[in-house]
């Protein structure tokens, strides 16, 4: 359907808008706090925040147990960097099977640690919303799953513990079973096969990433070193 034209004289006067205006218009809006409060766009943040989200990225590559703690308090066990990368995608692609495990088994629908939620229960309320902890089947920005890049950066612990955890071998582009199978991983005693066709996972199914968001990571970013 077509939108109706309201014919009045001043639309009819004014002059056009140009595409310099318009665009200044739209960054304007998405500069401008949404209802409850919140930046509407990544890039309103400020740099404190963002410098803690990188700091958190940090200590998902690095394998440090201090994310946990972080975790506890509230922080959200899916936040991704620019490039749609979880918190669980990082420390899985960085072969940290042991913080990939205690990730996955922490317990995010308890009280935090400390003194607990405020007068009006927001940070329970909060965790509550994250109870079912970080997503094994959360792809990046491009289309890449925690169990596939485990396999392909040769982590076996990793997969193990993903697989465990309800990691889809299916999911991705290209999935688990298909990286496996190129870097001949899939048959003989060390592949995968057994171990992804018997994944209680297997066709879940995946979510999928956001647009990637440009922020201060992608100019930290070494190149060549994947999708972390």
């Amino acid at each position: 359907m077509s939108p109706v034209a309201v014919d009045t004289e001043k639309d009819r006067t004014a002059p056009a808008a140009t595409e310099a205006q318009v665009q200044a218009q739209a960054q304007a809006q998405a500069s401008t706090p949404v209802p409850d409060g919140r930046p509407a766009d990544v890039s309103a943040l400020p740099n404190e925040a963002l410098d803690f989200a990188s700091r958190m990225f940090d200590l998902a590559r690095q394998g440090s147990p201090d994310l946990l703690h972080y975790l506890s308090a509230g922080l959200p066990p899916n936040l991704t960097n620019n490039g749609g990368n979880t918190l669980l995608m990082l420390a899985a692609y960085h072969g940290h099977a042991s913080l990939v495990r205690s990730m996955l088994e922490l317990d995010y629908s308890g009280p935090p640690p400390g003194n607990g939620a405020g007068a009006d229960g927001a940070t329970t309320a909060r965790r509550h919303s994250y109870a079912s902890g970080p997503d094994p089947n959360q792809l990046n920005g491009k289309g890449q799953s925690p169990l596939a890049g485990a396999v392909f950066k040769g982590y076996d612990e990793v997969a193990r513990v993903l697989v465990e955890h309800g990691a889809d071998p299916l999911g991705g582009t290209p999935n688990a079973d298909d990286t496996a199978k190129m870097f001949n991983k899939w048959e003989g005693e060390d592949g995968y096969k057994s171990l992804f066709e018997g994944a209680r996972g297997r066709g879940r199914g995946v979510v999928e990433a956001s647009e990637a968001v440009p922020d201060r990571e992608e100019a930290a970013r070494v190149p060549g070193q994947g999708p972390a």
